[in-house]
């Protein structure tokens, strides 16, 4: 099997669930088509993204599992942040609020494709400016969209609740990938 991703949090899952995946990213344009809603952006990303990767690297009958991960706000996509300023105003964004987390996921496996978007949403407490700015200070935020790891040391923190699949905000609703695994 192949994991077309770098993520360290999807490489965990899939090991946790008993997977030896070999690891290769997909390198692919992630840009958001004209007037592209964020659900459909993640499965249209999963899906290059495992295509890619099985057209150069699957061998017959290896699956390839692909993913991409968004936080929507009222529809506006929340990406990683560019700075620690863009991390503040995505937290004060998000502050009080429920959001969106959509995982799009494609599994590629010969000639068969199978893909989906799980959504959980969560709720974030209200924070306070000094909550944020001891959060950004902590860099988890960085590398993060939506500028927030639900796993996180801190992350967990600013949730007051989620509704929907807690892997799926972690980057991959593992047990959705494994029921899938099994059909293609």
């Amino acid at each position: 099997m192949i994991l077309a991703s770098q993520s360290p949090r999807r490489i965990e899952l899939m090991r946790e669930a008993g997977f030896d995946a070999r690891v290769i990213p997909a390198n692919i344009d992630e840009t958001a088509l004209p007037d592209e809603g964020p659900f459909d952006l993640v499965e249209r990303l999963a899906r290059a993204k495992a295509a890619a990767v099985a057209k150069e690297h699957a061998e017959e009958g290896e699956p390839v599992v692909a993913a991409d991960t968004i936080v929507a706000l009222a529809g506006e996509l929340l990406g990683k942040p560019a700075d620690e300023t863009d991390a503040r105003r995505m937290l004060h964004a998000l502050s009080g609020k429920t959001h969106q987390v959509a995982t799009g996921v494609c599994i590629v496996r010969d000639e068969s494709v199978e893909s989906f978007v799980d959504i959980t949403d969560v709720t974030f407490y209200e924070l306070s400016h000094d909550e944020i700015d001891a959060y950004v200070a902590t860099g988890e935020p960085m590398d993060k969209a939506g500028a927030y790891g639900i796993q996180g040391q801190y992350g967990r923190m600013l949730v007051e609740k989620i509704d929907g699949d807690f892997y799926n905000v972690v980057g991959l609703p593992i047990a959705k990938v494994v029921r899938a695994l099994s059909r293609t």
